[in-house]
């Protein structure tokens, strides 16, 4: 709404526009920042709660992975919207730190309301928020120490720290060993030469969970496993170094690609038609055995004759697979996909297999190619007493597949336990210093911002939290003090190399990347408009305001 000369309203915006400007809006945005990061605050550290959620179709979802409790949770307010973008982003990039990310983006849009309750211009505090932010990383990159990756021990602390804050700390390495095991398989490439190093962890390490069983019945196969049984009951069940021939096209007579129709003239016609098509299925199938394969894997479907004509070559058979699965069954056995029949060659067919076996377990039949030679993609079995410890099992493995990722790509650590968060907010404090102006203020702000780390490490673990944060500040005030932090299990003051709590460098930095920038993003925001247009009733297509025609699709719009 504005005014003219004569003082008379101009209606700019739709009456049924709601509009929040100014400090409302920023006070509102803080307030959905924060809400967030309370909902997940007690999912950090050790000693961290699960969060039960009901998603729309009744399944229930434990976990307490911030990305998982979040993803779940519906909102409806845009900057926690946007926020709930931060967990997910930081899940896809490096799997770890969804949690500690929203806490710190909470934590850092709070830190900001007393500046803006004094008139200060957002674009003061966002500019040193980034000036923060450039300093912080200067600080991380002195605070990492790199370690060897061709060392286990190296590896299996970091990825200890990052399981040790999950549902699956309980059963102890369990779900490191699995993690560090797949992705050393996977790794392809290596980094001393050229420093290209491809580890593609979610296409070719695949996790099969199975119901029952236990829990130390988990293991990374040599080899991948899938939810298949053969076609024929008679075909063999076990091969030991058998060779592998991998499909994409039918083992069935091809239909003509347009409408075809057929004359039948004399009344051996239609017995000469089905001839042609046996002839055409057993020239696919003589195509197939030239090469002696034991085993025939195709992702379409396989006639029952050509299921005849293997049988009697002794040729095992599977159909209908997966066409990702096929792809790790060709890394695993050397073995190319072929196309069509006609085109097979020596060089497609796979040997590096140990043995084919299909099992029963359960009640279901999973057909298992292990045993293979330096396989390049693998199975992780998960096995588990319900479907709901498996679930949980299986977020935290991809978590903890992250990180060994990261490492392998970065092999950098820094400390944990809120340790890292405290060195770069007394260094802050230290900077602030020596800024002058108003940039000072925010730039302090940051810094104590940081310690909610630390803080909501020693509130969840039932510390007390004023006397070990000021513990940990005059820890860190010293010159060796950067590897101070808390050891979440018992909420006391340690150094975090002696007990083994390191991170990955990558986690870290992106976290507060991320946390600062879209902290900053949402500061400057000082006008939210949401138009809410009227609905037309249900049933009809009438619209109630003739100068806003609403699209119509399908049945409402053909009447």
């Amino acid at each position: 709404m504005s005014g003219t000369p004569y003082n008379a309203p101009i209606m700019v915006l739709n009456q049924n526009t709601q509009r929040e400007s100014g400090r409302k809006a920023q006070m509102a945005n803080i307030n959905a920042a924060q809400a967030v990061a309370q909902l997940v605050s007690s999912t950090l550290g050790p000693k961290s709660m699960l969060k039960m959620l009901l998603d729309p179709m009744g399944g229930i979802v434990m976990t307490n992975d911030g990305n998982a409790i979040l993803r779940e949770v519906d909102v409806s307010h845009p900057s926690a919207k946007s926020m709930i973008e931060l967990a997910r982003a930081q899940d896809e990039e490096v799997g770890d730190g969804t949690t500690s990310v929203i806490i710190l983006a909470g934590e850092m849009m709070a830190s900001a309301t007393p500046f803006f309750e004094r008139e200060m211009h957002p674009t003061i505090v966002v500019g040193a928020y980034f000036k923060a932010l450039e300093q912080a990383m200067k600080i991380l990159e002195e605070v990492a120490t790199p370690i060897d990756i061709n060392k286990d021990d190296d590896v299996r602390i970091a990825i200890q720290s990052c399981v040790g804050t999950k549902f699956a700390a309980r059963w102890g390495g369990a779900i490191t060993e699995l993690a560090l095991k797949s992705v050393r398989t996977v790794m392809m490439g290596n980094t001393t030469e050229d420093g290209r190093l491809t580890i593609d962890t979610k296409r070719y390490a695949k996790v099969e969970k199975i119901p029952g069983g236990l829990l130390e019945e988990c293991q990374v196969l040599d080899g991948v496993m899938f939810n298949k049984d053969i076609v024929h009951p008679k075909m063999r069940r076990t091969i030991k170094n058998p060779r592998v021939l991998l499909l994409d096209c039918t083992l069935e007579y091809k239909k003509g690609e347009s409408q075809t129709n057929m004359e039948m003239t004399k009344e051996d016609d239609m017995s000469s038609a089905l001839q042609e098509e046996m002839e055409e299925i057993a020239n696919m199938c003589n195509h197939i055995m030239k090469h002696k394969p034991d085993v025939v894997i195709t992702e379409k479907g396989v006639s029952d004759l050509a299921q005849h004509y293997l049988l009697k070559q002794n040729i095992s058979c599977i159909r209908r697979i997966r066409k990702t699965d096929n792809n790790r069954i060709a890394r695993v056995t050397g073995a190319k996909i072929v196309n069509r029949p006609e085109e097979i060659q020596e060089s497609d067919i796979g040997t590096q297999c140990g043995l084919f076996d299909i099992r029963k377990i359960g009640d279901d039949y999973f057909t298992f190619m292990v045993e293979c030679k330096n396989p390049k993609a693998c199975t992780i079995l998960l096995r588990g007493a319900s479907k709901d410890v498996l679930n949980e099992m299986e977020r935290n493995l991809q978590d903890a597949l992250a990180v060994a990722k990261n490492i392998m790509i970065n092999p950098k650590l820094v400390p944990g336990g809120g340790a890292t968060e405290m060195a770069i907010s007394a260094k802050l404090l230290e900077f602030a210093k020596s800024v002058e102006g108003l940039e000072q203020l925010p730039l302090k702000a940051v810094a104590y911002a940081l310690e909610c780390i630390p803080r909501t490490l020693a509130q969840n673990c039932g510390a007390d939290v004023v006397k070990v944060i000021t513990e940990l500040r005059a820890k860190h005030q010293q010159k060796d003090g950067v590897f101070f932090g808390i050891e979440g299990n018992l909420g006391k003051i340690k150094d975090m190399k002696e007990v083994g709590i390191m991170e990955p460098a990558n986690v870290k930095v992106q976290s507060l990347k991320t946390a600062i920038e879209c902290s900053a993003m949402l500061l400057r925001i000082d006008d939210v408009v949401s138009g809410i247009k009227k609905k037309a009733e249900k049933g009809t297509a009438k619209v109630e305001n003739k100068d806003d025609p609403v699209e119509q699709y399908g049945d409402t719009r053909d009447g």
